[in-house]
């Protein structure tokens, strides 16, 4: 690891195709559900940062690999977290859609 690389921010759209290649991977926008409806990445599951605990619904095996975003890569650090200790063990934070260049879906 390099000096900089603590500052370097998670990229979506590497997190995003990362997601595609992986079986049973779950994409997690934990934006509010009126941002979700603005635009969000195709296929992803939204469970805002403040009802995280349901998300068993999206992902009930703890294993499954889980990329996590929100708009500027705040939320979703918190919410990676936030998984770790409800005992998910596959979490990433990939970041925000401010940065993100792929399709959206609405």
């Amino acid at each position: 690891m390099g000096l900089f690389d603590f500052f370097k921010q998670p990229d979506i759209n590497q997190g995003v195709k990362e997601a595609g290649t992986i079986p049973g991977a779950v994409l997690l926008d934990v934006r509010t559900p009126q941002e979700y409806r603005e635009g969000h990445v195709p296929g992803s599951k939204n469970i805002p940062l403040q009802t995280l605990d349901k998300v068993a619904s999206v992902a009930g095996n703890k294993e499954a690999a889980l990329f996590v975003y929100c708009y500027s890569g705040a939320r979703s650090r918190q919410a990676v977290g936030a998984l770790q200790r409800m005992g998910y063990s596959n979490v990433t934070n990939i970041g925000g859609m401010a940065t993100y260049s792929g399709k959206v879906e609405r």
